[in-house]
Formats: C-alpha cells, structure tokens, sequence
C-alpha cells in the first residue's frame, strides 16, 4: 500500500519515524538541488553502495553527518516504475555510525518479533499497552486483505495479551473499512477491485474475540 504525502508534511513523517526532522530536511534539499524525487535520489545512493544495506547507512551518515538508531528511510521501486520511500528500522548490524547503537542491536532484536516475544523481552521502560494498541494497528491491515501472516502467526486466544490486543482491536476493527475509504478517496467499487477480503485464519480467531463480525 503506498501513501502519497505533501512536502509540508516531511518533518511530521520524521518525527513518527524517530528520525531527526532537520536531517531529513536537509535530505530532501539535497534531493531538489539535484533535480530529483526524493526517491530517485536515495536509489543512486543505494546503487552506488551495491545495494548494501550497512553501506547505505554509512553513506547517508556522512552526507547528513547523522543517522538514526529508530528507522532509517530507502528507496523502494513500484509497480510501476517510480521510487518511494520507506522507513526500515536501523540495521540490527549496524546503523551506519559506530557510535549510534540502533535500537534493534539494543534490545536484541534480530528479526520480526512477535507481540507475545516482544512482551517478554523485558526492555527497559516498555509501554505494555502502547505496544498491543501498534501491534492492533498494524495488524489492521489484514481486514483489507493484505497479507499479515508474519504479525498473526502462532496466535493463542487463551494467552493474557490476546485478550488485551482483542480489546485494543476491537474498537479500531469497527469502521475501519469505511475510514480507510474515506482516508484513501476511494468508493466502494473501487476498493472492492483493490483490495480483497481474504483474511488468515489467526485474524479470523482475533475478530472473534474482538467481538468484530466479519463482512
């Protein structure tokens, strides 16, 4: 799914990325110096680093004299031909600056954790109910039929955090297709061509005891 966000709206986009506004300011002035989309500007820079994610980073470092130890924006090709940009967390090998440890080598995270893994790696500080109400969010998107199996897997609707993520769920669950509709400016025909209702069978299980009836 791809958002299209005005200019005016880059230092918020930073700022929900724990990304330093001004660094990513001073990013897309670079990219309009040069003439390109922001996007197009970040490719050549993936392009001269062969790709390497860790080299990447390091390139950006220096050109920005900062990186980040949250997320950190690449380019991304399209269907169609053009570049977007997304948001990856910084490297669990390395953020592109020795001395910014990233947030996923801090905690130890090497790869996608699950809510109940998440809940027990016992971090610092963890904001228990602020991580199942992202988590609930995140996994919105399999009522539109994108595919969330990596997020829904392995889903036990007897464990204590099911029912506090069925909680969260159920009231963003409710409405949720008329508020992406409405978010996205589609009509119902069209969303129904984009989008289909597959759902994986651990969502099924989370709608039920959300209390959610599937349409």
């Amino acid at each position: 799914m791809l958002l299209a966000f005005d200019r005016a709206d880059a230092r918020k986009i930073a700022r929900r990325e724990d990304y330093k506004p001004d660094a990513f300011g001073r990013l897309i002035e670079l990219a309009e110096r040069a003439g390109m989309p922001l996007g197009e500007y970040l490719m050549e820079i993936a392009s001269d680093t062969n790709f390497d994610l860790l080299a990447y980073r390091g390139a950006l470092r220096t050109m920005l004299d900062y990186t980040s130890p949250g997320y950190i924006f690449h380019p991304i090709e399209i269907d169609d031909g053009r570049i977007a940009i997304i948001a990856i967390g910084s490297g669990f090998d390395g953020s592109g600056d020795p001395e910014v440890v990233s947030r996923r080598r801090e905690f130890g995270m090497d790869r996608l954790l699950s809510l109940e893994e998440s809940i027990r790696a016992e971090i610092p500080g963890f904001d228990r109910a602020g991580q199942i109400g992202y988590y609930a969010e995140c996994i919105l998107g399999g009522l539109h039929g994108l595919d969330i199996g990596d997020l829904a897997a392995g889903f036990d609707a007897e464990a204590g955090w099911a029912r506090d993520l069925a909680a969260h769920l159920g009231p963003l669950a409710r409405g949720e297709r008329e508020r992406f509709i409405e978010a996205t400016s589609l009509d119902a025909a069209r969303y129904g061509e984009r989008f289909p209702t597959r759902r994986t069978s651990s969502l099924a299980a989370l709608l039920e005891l959300a209390g959610v009836v599937q349409v």
